[in-house]
């Protein structure tokens, strides 16, 4: 049986034309395929609708994601599935799992990630925010360093309200590597404001080398860490990692550093 048979070469043309006008551009690609496959099987009318539309949807939802996962300017895209548990064991599995189900976006809460370097922090902050993604959310990725570098920018040139804007219209702000480089006063005042700007109103994910006793070492000033703190952490919740670094775990596979040289000296970092 011929499955277009009943369809006129005009026809297709006329059916092809009104789906990319109506921006179905997936069932437009696929119109003659769906057509044949609907006739060979001898679909219901309804469920011949139901397999174009939910095919459309489908595309359309895949793209929106892949847009707001290029805006979020994440350093790297890694899921949530491919983070090792098992060399981590120090993580609540299933405490993580309750995170991907992005109900602490929905209730403001942030979260705070904790622990020393090469641990998985970022990744999972990433993995996180890639199920907000999904979720339908909005996102932005910045490092500690760069959100500060980009306020202090805007504060000179007269422009720090539009920039705080932009860090204050996602949903989702992650916030990497608190803690690694020093904060000046001013740069501290300035993560302030924001914080204060996103508090009650917008969830975020956070991730810091150093545990909340030494922020104020971490800004400078312990009254500004003080601040902070009491508002990041009267809706959060925190993970706190302890375990070994997953690039050591790399070199030491691959034999670039000895077994001996793993252990971290007191005071110092990996």
């Amino acid at each position: 049986m011929n499955a277009t048979a009943m369809t006129t070469p005009a026809q297709l043309e006329r059916l092809g034309e009104h789906l990319r006008k109506l921006r179905l551009h997936k069932s437009s690609e696929r119109l003659e395929a769906l057509l044949q496959h609907a006739a060979s099987q001898e679909q219901p009318y309804a469920d011949f609708l139901e397999q174009v539309l939910g095919e459309e949807v489908a595309a359309k939802r895949s793209q929106n994601i892949a847009m707001r996962t290029a805006m979020a300017r994440f350093p790297f895209v890694k899921p949530l599935e491919t983070f090792d548990f098992g060399y981590q064991p120090s993580i609540d599995k299933k405490q993580v799992a309750n995170l991907a189900t992005c109900h602490f976006i929905e209730h403001g809460d942030n979260v705070i990630i904790l622990g020393p370097p090469g641990v998985g922090k970022t990744h999972l902050a990433v993995s996180l925010g890639l199920k907000a993604i999904e979720a339908g959310y909005r996102v932005l990725f910045t490092s500690a360093a760069n959100l500060i570098a980009q306020l202090t920018k805007a504060y000179a040139e007269g422009k720090l309200d539009d920039k705080l804007k932009v860090f204050t219209t996602p949903r989702l702000l992650i916030i990497d590597e608190i803690g690694y480089l020093p904060i000046d006063r001013q740069g501290a005042n300035l993560f302030f404001q924001l914080i204060s700007r996103r508090y009650e109103r917008g969830p975020m994910i956070l991730t810091s080398n150093q545990s909340f006793g030494a922020w104020g070492e971490v800004f400078g000033d312990r009254v500004i860490a003080t601040a902070i703190l009491d508002r990041l952490l009267h809706h959060a919740v925190t993970l706190n990692i302890r375990g070994n670094s997953y690039r050591l775990k790399e070199k030491l596979k691959a034999g670039l550093v000895r077994s001996d040289e793993s252990d971290p000296q007191p005071g110092g970092e990996i």
